[in-house]
């Protein structure tokens, strides 16, 4: 829960680098919210699903955020984060963008964050 509350804490940080865990902690208690949120949308009945879309717009600065310094972090510029408006292919391809490993040592980024930490 700690990484889901960091990158809250850092949502317009577009700067620097973010860890496997980092993204891929935000993106599970993403997901599980998002899917209570939703279930309480069909509970009341609600056909606009207000709740979930609501925070679907609170959490897209902080989405991107991470994304971006996620893509830093294996060496490549934030823009790699638009090859997701491809469908499929897009998604893809910043999946395996994601789950790469840390570029090791410092890059024009930052420092590595494994390291720091």
């Amino acid at each position: 829960m700690s990484w889901y509350i960091k990158v809250l804490k850092n949502y317009m940080g577009f700067t620097g680098r973010a860890r496997r865990k980092e993204i891929w902690m935000f993106i599970l208690f993403n997901f599980i919210f998002a899917a209570v949120l939703s279930l309480i949308d069909r509970a009341i009945g609600s056909n606009f699903s207000i709740l979930s879309t609501i925070y679907g717009l609170a959490v897209l600065v902080p989405s991107i955020a991470v994304s971006v310094r996620r893509l830093h972090d294996t060496n490549r510029t934030g823009w790699w984060v638009l090859i997701g408006l491809i469908p499929l292919i897009g998604a893809i391809i910043l999946l395996i963008f994601y789950v790469q490993d840390s570029q090791p040592g410092d890059n024009q980024y930052g420092p590595n964050p494994k390291t720091a930490a």
